[in-house]
């Protein structure tokens, strides 16, 4: 099986997200992405707002509704805890999939900054990767790919540029968000007064 893998903190998961994993998913066909929540990202400034068990059940939420059969939840960095390192959850899928082909998907902003990344040569053996467009950033850099990485380049919808920080502050402000959010992750963050900034 084709298996892409689509990290993140989720914080909430939101249309982009969504967009992104169908849109690499019918490019690249895939059989399965996976959506993998971050117990802590390690390039992330800010810590997540909400706990891992909340960020999982957005995301089942949202995939229920979306009712794509390609879509999956896993909770492997979740359940290892501690901060997520991209080689650490590839060589665990390597061994749970010993014969699949391992897509990990990202932006090209993320894909910039790589080199940063815990062992990236260890990274470009044990998975493809799959680097989709976003406005406001320039194309992927071919360095990385002359370093070993197997690259595809997915162009996706500019209307999926949406970040979860910018969702958090309009949550906060008490603003609408149903261009953002599916419908069952809006009400899962009502019920449970999630982003409340006051």
């Amino acid at each position: 099986m084709r298996i892409g893998i689509l990290g993140g903190s989720f914080d909430p998961v939101h249309r982009g997200h969504l967009g992104v994993a169908g849109a690499v998913a019918d490019a690249l066909a895939l059989d399965r992405v996976l959506f993998l929540p971050a117990a802590q990202a390690p390039l992330r400034e800010e810590a997540v707002r909400v706990n891992g068990a909340q960020r999982a059940e957005m995301l089942r939420q949202a995939l229920d509704e979306t009712a794509d059969a390609r879509f999956e939840l896993c909770e492997l960095e979740l359940r290892r805890g501690g901060i997520s390192y991209a080689v650490d959850t590839l060589r665990a899928l390597r061994k749970e999939r010993p014969a699949d082909e391992l897509i990990w998907i990202l932006g090209v902003d993320q894909w910039a900054r790589l080199g940063a990344w815990r062992e990236p040569a260890e990274l470009a053996q044990l998975a493809e990767w799959a680097v989709y467009s976003r406005p406001g950033y320039g194309e992927p850099v071919a360095e990385a790919a002359l370093a070993g990485f197997r690259v595809h380049r997915v162009a996706t919808a500019g209307s999926w540029d949406i970040s979860s920080s910018a969702v958090r502050a309009r949550l906060g402000r008490g603003e609408d968000v149903s261009d953002c959010l599916p419908d069952k992750v809006i009400e899962y963050i009502r019920k449970n007064g999630l982003y409340r900034t006051h």
